[in-house]
């Protein structure tokens, strides 16, 4: 039998009830929510169970949603069931004042790097990372460049010339 979306989210709905809602399929990738609490929780039983077997972390990044109040950041990871040939996308949502999320490195190696490029964009604090520092910017920046906390652009610089830009 292949492994359905249907499957999978009775499945885990078994397992964690109303700790898992927001079940959808945009673009064709089942796609769901759950609380930080949650998050090592859950990837722990897309990988343990053999008949889900999520082993593969294919991706982990953040989103930044400045006006959704008390889930600012979003944390996103992407599941691969290699053998199925499978893939989710899992969220879980944190307020931009307490960026606490469960590491996932001892679960999926892979998530070392991916936590600290999240780490050094976003802000997000990974509890129980072996070595959560930046990666790419410079250890001085004391802002995350990828939060929509600052224009653009300056709109009232008056040294643009505006048919030189396109506008």
């Amino acid at each position: 039998m292949a492994l359905s979306y249907d499957h999978i989210k009775e499945r885990l709905l078994q397992k964690f009830g109303e700790e898992v809602t927001g079940f959808e399929e945009p673009h064709g990738m089942l796609t769901f929510e759950a609380t930080a609490a949650m998050n090592l929780k859950v990837l722990q039983f897309l990988y343990d169970e053999d008949d889900l077997a999520f082993r593969f972390l294919t991706d982990l990044q953040a989103v930044h949603y400045p006006h959704d109040k008390g889930r600012e950041l979003a944390v996103v990871y992407h599941l691969h069931n290699l053998v199925e040939n499978v893939r989710l996308r899992f969220k879980i949502y944190v307020p931009v004042e307490s960026p606490d999320v469960f590491s996932a490195t001892r679960l999926f190696e892979s998530a070392n790097w991916m936590e600290r490029e999240t780490y050094d964009f976003f802000g997000v604090q990974f509890v129980g990372h072996p070595n959560l520092k930046r990666i790419l910017n410079v250890d001085e920046m004391d802002y995350f460049p990828l939060r929509k906390e600052f224009p653009l652009e300056d709109q009232t610089r008056i040294d643009k010339d505006d048919d030189m830009f396109g506008r």
